[in-house]
């Protein structure tokens, strides 16, 4: 079985929010509400620990567009936060977990007993459910308790709490105490047992990476590559287009990962208008300003740069400090799209 709400558009960049005064606490929610009716492309959601409001969003214009709405339309001040990228995590190999939950309190005690393999689904088909348990051997009433359970870890990944994303879980084997047992024991369960198989399944982080085409006058191809490669950005193809009065123009076509994009108020570089257009109309990737390094671009910079964003984000492994138990791999690209 699968769930469609895993499936959804994939947001590339998130920020928190906060209303300048208890005053505007109700007119932020009723206007954050009408922006996401308005907008498929456009969530917001509640941080559980923090209690802050998230937004998200496909793009750092396509944020900075709602939140000039905020300001201009409603009249809201608020304080936005950094812009942060929405990574994903996926496990990588199969694994299989058996879970005992026993707890006895008085009388009444809880127990339930889980054996689920976990293993990675085919990119782009999200999260899958299915239940090998036939016969009776454990009642039906029990089963949504697991479901639920497992989709309360969906959201929060081991390796640094992101969503998790493409993976199949089959629920194998279950025990269960005639009077102990509840939905509630085996929704605690599938929780730990999930947790468990995502640590052995060697779950790693995913980022998002965007195919990018530049164009750029011939004579300043060179420079752009290597802006690009400096960021981590893997060159797929280059060559020439014919311009008018005898000009040409370089085109180059790369993989550029969201994080190493320079921000928008990067120190020692200079902006250049609807510099990223999207190409597809799902999902929408709203249009942003792009910034070029003026270190080692000037003559670029006065000549012109143009970069589109070609169609939606491939999604690859990351590579990070190690900053938890579960293992980051080299970067590599994995093409979510199929």
């Amino acid at each position: 079985m699968a769930d469609d709400t895993h499936t959804q558009p994939p947001w590339l960049l998130e920020i928190a929010i906060e209303p300048k005064s208890k005053a505007d606490r109700e007119k932020l929610d009723i206007a954050l509400a009408k922006l996401a009716a308005e907008d498929p492309s456009f969530r917001v959601s509640t941080d559980e620990e923090s209690g802050q409001t998230i937004l998200k969003g496909m793009g750092e214009l396509h944020l900075d567009i709602k939140v000039d709405i905020l300001r201009r339309t409603y009249k809201i001040d608020a304080n936005i936060g950094a812009p942060q990228v929405a990574f994903r995590e996926q496990v990588t190999k199969r694994a299989e977990v058996k879970y005992t939950h026993k707890k006895q309190t008085g009388r009444t005690g809880q127990f339930a007993e889980v054996s689920i393999v976990v293993e990675p689904n085919e990119p782009g088909k999200g999260y899958e459910f299915e239940s090998k348990i036939g016969g009776g051997a454990v009642p039906k009433e029990f089963i949504p308790g697991v479901e639920k359970g497992i989709g309360s870890v969906l959201s929060c990944g081991v390796v640094a709490g992101f969503p998790v994303v493409d993976v199949r879980v089959q629920l194998v084997d279950a025990k269960y105490h005639d009077v102990d047992s509840s939905a509630r024991a085996f929704e605690i369960a599938s929780r730990a047992a999930f947790r468990d198989a995502l640590q052995k399944g060697k779950s790693v982080l995913l980022e998002p990476i965007m195919k990018v085409e530049v164009v750029t006058p011939e004579d300043c191809i060179g420079s752009v590559i290597g802006d690009l490669n400096s960021r981590r950005g893997q060159i797929q193809d280059q060559g020439m287009r014919q311009r008018q009065r005898r000009q040409r123009d370089g085109a180059a076509h790369a993989n550029v990962r969201i994080r190493e994009q320079p921000a928008l108020d990067e120190p020692g570089t200079r902006h250049v208008p609807n510099a990223i257009r999207s190409l597809r109309s799902y999902p929408t990737f709203a249009r942003r300003r792009s910034t070029i390094s003026a270190r080692n671009r000037n003559a670029c910079l006065n000549a012109g740069l143009n970069a589109i964003a070609l169609g939606s984000p491939l999604w690859g492994i990351d590579q990070l400090p190690s900053v938890c138990d579960a293992p980051v791999q080299n970067s590599c690209v994995q093409d979510a799209l199929g």
